[in-house]
């Protein structure tokens, strides 16, 4: 029997410094993923990482032996001891799980209620995950689910209203500490997709030009040309530091690409003329160290709550109409998950009911030595029909259940009380293993 499992660190439980350290970029999610699926007891695996979050969701034999089993890959990949987790990490299961991804697809578990990226981050881990072979069925169906209901929810209500993203925040904090901006020198380092908000952002107040730097200078020509910017190379940066007032930053990079000794160089060749810089990347592209660089103003993702909480708003009701859409689409998933397990208990329960036959046929063979061929199967045949007509009713029953929320207590009452050990063999891209304890609800 196996269990949908998440666990993983967020904004709202764990430090920047933290996140930042635990963040799984292309490459470590890749080996992260294969560490995953090659532990016994791990049958398929997805991970999520992004500016706010690092989350695995796992379909897993042993609940309690994954997660120790995750939690030293997270910690291994992070170069950190297990105990520098402990109060940040949250571990969910079955039905809170599953719930999870779908609010966090849906922007309702976001630093910025509603966001348009996340949509755009959980679809590029589900799609690494399949591409390295890491999901199956249940997982499949999960994230396919959840991006429906992430498209809906910003679809059908109002979540997503006046566009508010984090690089759209990124960009009124820049004009709250500095004013106008339209006669700014902004440098924009990254070309990706929150580089390219920011850059929207940017133009929407009235930046006329856009320098963008990248490590590939093509993708930055391609952004610099959309908003009649102008793009850099990467060895220029320290270059088009000297020039900006403002600097946004949003790389994939592992590492700092702006360090304190390098920008205190920079600030020397411009002296009395401050800089904004805002690092909006995980991990972060600033060393933090830049903020004690004289004439230097540096935010960081976390800094951008102080705004947030002004745009929010107006917005419950929309959450609240959100999350109906959430609950029916885990309604869904758990009806397709009960949906699995009716057929093989039924063949299970017809199984038990022929061992029983088989059983007290052979415990009293001894009793009926005189009994002809002919009259030997009349018994066995009158002991199957009864078995079959004692399980008609409840095998009717549960038949007639599937799909149906009276399925899951049919299922769950008939394995209970008839100790059946249920076994799902995948027929089809439907069928998934072992999915019996992944119906399990609260109480």
């Amino acid at each position: 029997m196996s269990e949908l499992l998440a666990l993983g660190v967020s904004h709202k439980t764990a430090p920047l410094d933290l996140r930042e350290r635990l963040s799984l970029t292309e490459g470590r999610a890749v080996g992260a993923l294969a560490e995953l699926t090659a532990a016994s007891g791990i049958h398929e695996a997805a991970a999520i990482s992004t500016c706010n979050r690092t989350e695995l969701y796992l379909i897993v034999s042993d609940p309690v032996e994954a997660e120790s089993t995750a939690l030293s890959v997270l910690t291994r990949q992070a170069e950190i001891r297990p105990t520098e987790l402990l109060g940040h990490l949250y571990s969910l299961r079955a039905s809170e799980a599953a719930r999870h991804l779908l609010q966090v697809t849906a922007g309702l578990d976001s630093m910025i209620l509603g966001e348009a990226e996340i949509q755009g981050q959980v679809k590029r881990a589900y799609e690494l995950a399949m591409v390295e072979g890491a999901t199956g069925p249940i997982l499949n169906r999960l994230f396919r689910g959840a991006l429906s209901a992430g498209g809906r929810a910003r679809e059908e209500t109002g979540i997503s209203q006046k566009g508010v993203s984090i690089p759209s925040v990124a960009v009124e904090l820049a004009r709250r500490a500095i004013g106008d901006l339209s006669d700014k020198r902004v440098l924009v380092v990254g070309a990706g997709e929150t580089a390219e908000l920011v850059a929207k952002a940017l133009v929407a107040r009235g930046v006329a030009t856009v320098f963008v730097a990248n490590r590939h200078y093509d993708r930055a020509i391609g952004l610099a040309q959309r908003f009649d910017g102008t793009a850099v190379r990467f060895d220029e940066l320290p270059e088009q530091l000297t020039g900006a007032d403002i600097v946004v930053s949003a790389t994939n990079s592992p590492h700092h690409i702006v360090e304190r000794d390098g920008l205190e160089h920079v600030m020397e060749a411009r002296p009395e003329r401050p800089l904004l810089a805002i690092d909006l990347a995980v991990p972060r592209d600033i060393e933090p160290a830049c903020r004690e660089v004289g004439g230097v103003t540096l935010h960081d993702i976390d800094d951008v709550q102080q705004i947030v909480e002004r745009n929010q708003g107006g917005r419950e009701a929309e959450a609240a109409r959100a999350e109906k859409i959430v609950e029916a689409e885990l309604d869904r998933f758990e009806r397709w998950l009960t949906s699995l397990e009716v057929v093989p208990t039924i063949s299970a329960l017809r199984e038990h009911g022929d061992e029983v036959v088989r059983r007290v046929l052979a415990e009293n063979e001894g009793r009926w030595e005189s009994l002809s061929d002919a009259d030997r199967k009349r018994l066995e045949k009158m002991a199957k029909a009864i078995s079959s007509r004692l399980l008609h009713e409840p095998t009717l029953r549960i038949r007639r259940s599937a799909g149906s929320d009276d399925a899951y207590h049919y299922v769950s009452a008939l394995r209970e009380l008839f100790g059946l050990d249920i076994e799902t063999e995948p027929e089809t891209e439907g069928r998934a293993d072992n999915v019996t304890e992944l119906r399990r609800r609260k109480d």
